[in-house]
């Protein structure tokens, strides 16, 4: 009998789910969510109680809807007459705002006009003034300017030449006047009053032939009488030059005679005083402009220096937000300094910019001091960085490999839902998607089971759904392990004849670890004996409740053969998609994850992507990982060439250079000379970690790792022979004293330690425990190469001491188990007064006759103790290396199956290590 869900009942009255709810409630008919299914008695009474209302409701509806189209016509005449109106409005105002312009534009050259008129006028009386108050030039034309140092020689010798001349002049006329002033005397005895008169006179026309002279002279020199008159008394004491007494102007006379002897009168000292005045005045206004001028440009070539640097601190800073811009970072976290997990205090100093000291001396008084080299936890880094101002992201390994990107909420548009399909072996999850795809994948499978990766996009009511079918959870877990987000959503497939089994647990766990909704597909419901209620039931048991139950997980009863309750499946994939509302930006440049990549001998390396964000084109600079190229040529999932991958597409590509991990990361460079200096440093900094890789946390080293590295908890993977042992150990280890370390077991199961079991622990730093059971040698090759501690007990107090010595730091083994040989069992004998006896191959190591063995069948340790015989043909050997046949017995048992796997170990002694 066919059901209906909540929303599609609420869809067909037109109203929301929420409102469905709510009638429902009032109705008392249970309904948990939209997703709900309601029987037809409930859908019948519904549609009874609801159909007045529904009446009524459709009748407002209609009422409503006239009168919106009528408020909508009002509206949009309201609109267009205040369009009209405005646009009027705008009119007049640019015609008036035209006018005021134009008279604005009259008015201001018309005062420019004035304003030219008044400055002409300004100038020509300022050159009037100027001209009018020139100082006129009245230096002695015997002291020209120089403008050489020649001329200013030549002139120098001309003055010193002339100045000889008239000296001896001076000196003859003087020799004259003294033999003159003899002949005289003896008359000026006898006639005292006539010789005084007449000597008064002749000193009177001495002195005038004197005066006439000297005015010659310095008329030669180029000096005026009025020049003269005028320095002369600026130079002259007070009161000289007034001869009121014959006593003075004799002293007057003596002391021209004097300065006449001595060769220079005094207008010569002013000439000369005038030319250095002249000279130092020009000299010191030279210097003065000169430093003046080395000041300035001193001050401009500093502003000039200053006004660049800062230019260029704008162009840095613009060119970096434009690079921000383009590449899709959050500009808000432009300025946080990203510091790798773990880093030392010289890479710290080296991010910040900021003295190796400073950060030391921080760190001795938080009380913890480091050297250079020591590592630094996450929060000693942010307290650090904290106090020094700077804001700073920690990055994790994952974090370092990936992009990070900041989209606008506008430009982000709905995406399909990226499916993951995951199950038990044999339980039709390839079966599911042939019957989605209709496309025969599974009838073209080696032994019906998925080899490698497959990706497709199928399309249901008008939308898309991409679905990932894997070969179990191992790569799901891969992908997970190296920080890849790639799934939205897990259609968890269970057969209901055949119930949950091994994988389906660990499928389960897979998905809870990556924190991805689950629906459950209930597979094979038409086979007989199918119980689907069963199934519920059993995945109560871990966690996974039904719908209808009360629980948060949708389940579909569906047969993939014959194609029964398929679109119920699609239609609960799409409700979990809206309700988890994915969206991306396809307008920017592609980023996304690799599925899974291979090396094709024809086509080189191909790698299978799914887009998450963005639009890749043909043509476009690729790096994922520490692979790098450009895509010479995309592929659909059915091996057509495509132009671009949308969001949510897969695609296969071609043209890089290296096989890239899948779970790496991707996104596009414009230019490819980035991408491959990107791919060069991570290709360098894998192979430095690849030497320093740190080893996963084992019992031993559980204490140090602890103080180191801030471990809270201890995650375990228990496998054992029976589900018993694994309730018990469970139950022990939950008992012990978790204040400190929180024991976490991760993931239980009953069997053989296998190679998904390594996965997962290495993905989760887990310790794998096995009560009973051993590892397979994938397993084991696994563990090796990951570091991933294995311990195995048979008895379980052990277990339980080791793990609370090794919580307490207490743990100090003084034994270590080493396996020897691997040795696989072909066939049995019964030899006489022996028993039997195992013909085997020695696939690994190289056992010896006094090594210890355990006997495993199917996973379990069915017998422990020592070899009995060891034989090549007929003799008696010491021991057997890998590639030979051999046979063995064994001391005291004798149930050995062919198939059965004997394991060689010895017990080496460990020294304790303080």
């Amino acid at each position: 009998m066919a059901k209906t869900r909540v929303h599609d009942l609420a869809k067909e009255y037109g109203m929301s789910s929420k409102e469905m709810l709510d009638y429902l409630d009032q109705m008392k008919i249970p309904a948990k969510s939209p997703s709900s299914t309601l029987e037809d008695v409930y859908v019948n009474l519904v549609r009874k109680k609801l159909k007045p209302i529904l009446e009524a409701r459709a009748a407002e509806i209609e009422a409503q809807k006239k009168a919106e189209e009528e408020a909508k016509k009002e509206e949009e005449r309201k609109a267009a007459e205040e369009a009209e109106r405005e646009r009027v409005a705008a009119e007049k105002r640019r015609a008036q705002e035209r006018a005021v312009e134009e008279q604005r534009r009259r008015e201001a050259e018309a005062a420019r006009k004035k304003a030219e008129e008044e400055r002409a006028e300004q100038e020509r009386k300022a050159k009037e003034e100027a001209e009018k108050n020139r100082v006129r030039d009245t230096a002695p034309k015997s002291v020209p300017s120089f403008t050489s140092l020649l001329d200013q020689i030549a002139q120098q010798e001309k003055v010193l030449k002339q100045q000889e001349e008239e000296k001896e002049a001076r000196k003859k006329q003087e020799a004259e006047e003294r033999a003159a002033r003899k002949r005289q005397r003896p008359e000026r005895r006898n006639s005292s009053d006539r010789g005084g008169r007449n000597e008064r006179s002749d000193r009177g026309g001495r002195g005038e032939e004197h005066n006439d002279e000297r005015h010659e002279r310095n008329e030669r020199r180029g000096f005026s009488m009025d020049e003269v008159r005028r320095n002369a008394a600026q130079a002259a004491p007070a009161g000289e030059g007034k001869p009121d007494s014959r006593g003075e102007n004799r002293r007057r006379n003596q002391k021209h005679s004097h300065r006449q002897n001595d060769g220079e009168d005094r207008y010569t000292r002013m000439a000369r005083a005038a030319e250095e005045y002249n000279r130092e005045h020009v000299l010191e206004e030279a210097r003065a402009a000169v430093e003046e001028a080395s000041r300035e440009s001193t001050g401009r070539r500093k502003r000039r220096k200053e006004r660049r640097v800062k230019q260029a601190a704008e162009a840095a800073e613009e060119k970096r937000i434009e690079e921000a811009v383009k590449n899709d970072q959050d500009l808000s976290q432009l300025d946080t300094i990203k510091v790798p997990q773990g880093s030392t205090v010289a890479e710290l100093a080296e991010l910040l910019k900021v003295p190796a000291n400073d950060i030391i001396k921080r760190l001795f008084l938080l009380g913890t001091p480091l050297t250079m080299t020591q590592s630094m936890t996450d929060d000693q880094i942010e307290l650090i960085a904290d106090d020094l101002g700077r804001d700073v992201k920690v990055m994790t390994k994952e974090e370092e490999n990936s992009f990070s990107f900041y989209d606008d909420p506008k430009d982000l548009v709905p995406r399909p839902p990226v499916v993951t399909v995951m199950g038990h072996v044999d339980h039709g999850k390839t079966s599911l998607l042939d019957a989605i795809r209709h496309t025969g994948v599974a009838a073209g499978e080696a032994g019906g089971i998925t080899q490698a990766i497959g990706a497709s996009q199928v399309k249901i009511h008008g939308r898309t759904i991409t679905f990932i079918d894997t070969p179990g959870h191992a790569t799901f877990t891969a992908m997970r392990a190296r920080g890849a987000k790639v799934t939205d959503i897990v259609i968890l497939i269970v057969a209901a004849d055949d119930g949950v089994m091994p994988q389906t647990i660990e499928s389960i766990n897979h998905a809870k670890a990556a924190n991805v909704p689950i629906i459950v597909a209930v597979n094979k419901i038409d086979k007989p004996g199918a119980n689907p209620d069963k199934v519920r039931q059993e995945l109560t048991e871990y966690g996974i409740i039904p719908e209808e139950w009360g629980g948060q997980n949708m389940f579909v009863n569906i047969s993939a053969k014959k194609k029964i309750g398929i679109e119920d499946l699609l239609e609960a994939v799409l409700l979990e998609a809206d309700y988890l509302e994915l969206k991306a930006n396809p307008n920017t440049f592609a980023s996304g994850y690799v599925l899974e990549a291979k090396l094709d001998r024809g086509r080189g390396s191909v790698a299978t992507i799914l887009v998450n964000r963005g639009t890749l084109h043909v043509g476009d600079a690729v790096v994922a990982g520490t692979a790098y190229g450009r895509v010479r040529a995309m592929l659909d999932q059915h091996g057509n060439n495509v132009a671009e991958a949308k969001p949510s597409d897969p695609v296969e590509i071609l043209g890089l250079q290296s096989i890239p991990n899948a779970g790496d990361e991707f996104r596009v460079f414009d230019d490819e000379r980035d991408a491959r200096q990107l791919a060069e440093q991570r290709q360098l900094k894998a192979r430095i970690e690849e030497q320093n890789r740190a080893k996963h946390v084992t019992l031993e080293n559980l204490f140090d790792t602890m103080e180191e590295q801030d471990v809270k908890e201890l995650n375990l993977i228990i496998k054992a022979d029976v589900q018993g042992s694994i309730e018990a150990l469970v139950d022990a280890l939950s008992k012990l004293d978790q204040s400190e370390v929180r024991i976490n077991v991760i993931h239980t199961a009953v069997g053989a330690i296998n190679e998904t079991d390594v996965i997962l622990a290495d993905a989760s730093n887990a310790i794998i425990i096995g009560f009973g059971v051993r590892p397979d040698a994938k397993a084991r090759q696994a563990a090796e190469k990951d570091g991933v501690e294995i311990r195995t007990y048979s008895v379980i107090y052990k277990a339980i001491e080791e793990i609370d010595a090794a919580r307490i730091g207490m743990l100090k083994p003084t034994e270590e188990e080493k396996q020897t040989a691997t040795i696989e069992v072909r066939q049995t004998y019964k030899v006489p007064k022996v028993g039997i006896a195992a013909g085997c191959m020695v696939q690994e190591g190289e056992v010896s006759a006094t090594d210890q063995v355990r006997l495993v069948r199917n996973g379990i340790v069915v017998y422990d103790g020592t070899i009995a015989s060891l034989r090549r043909y007929k003799d008696e050997v010491k021991s057997v290396k890998a590639g030979y046949e051999c046979g063995i017995s064994l001391e005291n048992y004798q149930d050995i199956h062919v198939g059965d796997t004997i394991e060689s170990y010895k017990i080496v002694e460990v020294a304790r290590t303080e």
